[in-house]
């Protein structure tokens, strides 16, 4: 895998068609320093952005990126700093781009999604044949389908030439003892090749299995400096086997992430996944 990091100029969403993950931002959501975590998959004429949180849209103007230019989206869960930027991204479709983005959703969350967090803000600016505005006057939508095999409900579907698999995943509330009690969060797997659990509790099964199972080259997981609560911690992620970690890029850390940049090294880790950096797979390894 070859890192780059970007210096300047405007981010393009195109590319020769190597696999390439970019990261928007890889902060908490009370992270200042870097931004809410978000990144873009970029694969040829084909993209897809996983999370839009509040600090989103702005990151990616930032970037040289209008947020009306975003085609496909995937939604990890409904907190803030990974759907805080949704509702921008649905009214600047209708209302100035004329055109609906496209949202790679299941139809559980999408009820969730619209019901609980969007409706509010989106729903009810209008009527349309007499009714206020539904999910679909505002996204057309991609369904994955469950595939079996695994231990977590798990889907799939490609977007264009990118391929993804969607396995729920154990985040919140903390009280929740595995994934089937708890309120819906996933992760996801590019190409099965890249492994983007996204906010999850520490569940080594679940990473053990998805990586025995795929080819998996690279694993960017979420990552606080405490133990606790509902993301997995440093300490808990240091007890996975040697061939796991030297794959793993730590993401969705606080503003202290310099205070662990040793340890980071120390216990076996690739690093700390950077913000505004290309994580590019060759062709030659691409499915």
């Amino acid at each position: 895998m070859r890192i780059q990091r970007r210096f300047k100029g405007t981010l393009s969403l195109k590319n020769s068609g190597e696999l390439t993950i970019f990261f928007i931002g890889v902060g908490s959501a009370f992270a200042r320093e870097n931004a809410q975590t978000s990144l873009l998959v970029i694969k040829g004429n084909d993209h897809l952005l996983i999370d839009c949180g509040s600090t989103c849209p702005n990151a990616l103007y930032q970037l040289g990126v209008n947020i009306g230019q975003i085609e496909h989206l995937f939604i990890t869960h409904s907190h803030a700093d990974h759907i805080g930027g949704l509702e921008q991204v649905a009214l600047f479709g209708r209302y100035v781009n004329k055109r609906k983005p496209t949202l790679l959703i299941t139809p559980e969350y999408r009820d969730i999604l619209w019901n609980f967090s969007l409706k509010g803000g989106c729903g009810f600016g209008e009527r349309k044949d007499g009714k206020y505005l539904e999910f679909d006057d505002f996204f057309n939508v991609i369904a994955p389908k469950p595939v079996k095999g695994y231990s977590h409900d798990t889907f799939e579907a490609d977007v264009g030439s990118i391929h993804v698999k969607i396995m729920r995943t154990m985040h919140f509330p903390d009280s929740s003892t595995n994934w089937k009690d708890s309120f819906w969060s996933t992760g996801i797997i590019i190409d099965d090749r890249v492994f983007y659990p996204a906010d999850t509790r520490f569940d080594h099964e679940m990473i053990e299995e998805y990586m025995s199972k795929l080819p998996i080259e690279a694993v960017f997981h979420d990552c606080q400096f405490f133990t606790g609560g509902v993301h997995a911690s440093f300490d808990q992620l240091s007890q996975l086997p040697a061939d796991i970690k030297k794959k793993m890029y730590l993401v969705h850390y606080s503003d202290n992430w310099r205070n662990f940049e040793g340890k980071v090294t120390e216990n076996g880790f690739a690093g700390f996944g950077m913000p505004h950096t290309y994580y590019t797979l060759d062709n030659k390894d691409s499915k």
